[in-house]
């Protein structure tokens, strides 16, 4: 018996080259006298006529850029000292997914009655008071719209998951001119993140009819465009698609979500601190070649979804996506094994005991993964 689907939409959702100019109007007609904005540094020339526009508007404007990496309880904990004194009406998050995460976490924190403890985990956040916008600058992770957000445990090094339908932001503007500036590794790890995403929601235990169009559209848009967005980061069509393929991607969060990929990669980023992007591009493949005898048919779509022709029966043609994988993979120059990115076999066992606590994505997959199965898929990708 399949879940019920539910899916939760952002308010409004304005995508296309160029739109982060009309953010400034957004923001005035709601009328706020004080606005937060959560960006990195990099980006603060391309919001700074935004800024200024507020600004003149007689709003008062707090920018911090501290988000840098993937963040910490702590990290929050240090940010909301400083938000919490200037108690904005609306939060704006500009950048990745690790500063989208942070932008929805102070939105829900300000003026709630929980602290983050509280509503760690899936469904626990009862509301959220102030407004929230984000403004994507990758094309990875999906953060702007999904109700998924994501902070590393100071305590044991883990990343814990906080699901809520709040965390869905009210408005998104979706510029892929802002994709223009990201280096070709990130720009890489970002968009095969973003691809295991619509992979992950379409070969899902509990995938969607619904949200296959979603995924398979981004599988699509994305094969066919992350190895020129990496080669030419100034191509503005490929930018746009691979854009339009991470949104899509961030769609299938909320209501079907990742699965043994992501449940395996975690531990790279907790252990090693490898990026998150990287990490499941890495995993991606053995993963697939793993779950295939699971879901041969589902598989097979993936394959023609990245580009393949149809061989002469599923089976065939759903290896034929993961050879198709590892030959984007190998074109956008990110390591295909974890002794490249130096991580110690000896490792690999409390690497798998790691992935067996992600049990709300292990779940998910499509063949069950046991800790000997993880330590034979990272021993494997090894």
């Amino acid at each position: 018996m399949k879940e019920r689907l539910q899916i939760i939409f952002p308010g409004k959702l304005v995508f296309g080259n160029g739109v982060l100019a009309q953010l400034p109007e957004e923001v005035i007609a709601l009328q706020p006298a004080k606005v937060f904005v959560a960006t990195i540094t990099p980006l603060l020339p391309a919001i700074e006529t935004a800024v200024q526009t507020l600004e003149q508007n007689n709003i008062e404007v707090l920018t911090d850029t501290s988000i840098v990496q993937e963040p910490t309880f702590a990290d929050f904990h240090q940010l909301m000292k400083k938000v919490t004194p200037f108690n904005p009406d609306i939060i704006i998050g500009i950048g990745g997914g690790s500063v989208l995460d942070v932008a929805k976490l102070v939105a829900a924190q300000l003026d709630n009655e929980q602290e983050l403890k509280d509503y760690v985990g899936i469904g626990l956040l009862k509301g959220r008071k102030k407004k929230l916008i984000v403004v994507p600058a990758t094309s990875g992770t999906g953060s702007e719209a999904s109700p998924n957000a994501i902070l590393v445990d100071d305590s044991d090094h883990q990343k814990k998951g906080i699901i809520s339908p709040y965390l869905v932001p009210d408005i998104i503007y979706a510029d892929p001119l802002l994709t223009i500036s990201v280096p070709p590794a990130i720009t890489a790890a970002t968009g095969l993140d973003a691809l295991t995403h619509c992979l992950e929601a379409y070969t899902n235990k509990f995938s969607q009819p619904f949200i296959d169009m979603f995924a398979y559209e981004g599988m699509r848009l994305i094969a066919a465009n992350i190895v020129t967005a990496v080669n030419d980061g100034t191509n503005v069509e490929a930018r746009e698609k691979v854009a339009m393929g991470s949104l899509l991607g961030g769609f299938c969060l909320g209501p079907v979500n990742t699965a043994g990929v992501h449940a395996l990669s975690y531990p790279l980023g907790s252990m090693f601190h490898l990026p998150h992007g990287l990490s499941n591009a890495l995993l991606l493949p053995y993963v697939m070649q793993f779950n295939i005898p699971s879901a041969v048919h589902r598989y097979a779509d993936v394959a023609v979804a990245l580009g393949c022709t149809k061989q002469e029966n599923d089976t065939a043609t759903a290896y034929a996506g993961v050879q198709k994988i590892r030959e984007l993979i190998a074109a956008c120059g990110i390591p295909s094994t974890l002794q490249e990115v130096n991580v110690p076999e000896s490792a690999i066992p409390q690497m798998a005991a790691d992935a067996m606590k992600i049990q709300r994505l292990l779940k998910n997959n499509p063949r069950a993964i046991t800790e000997q199965d993880a330590i034979f898929i990272y021993s494997t990708a090894y």
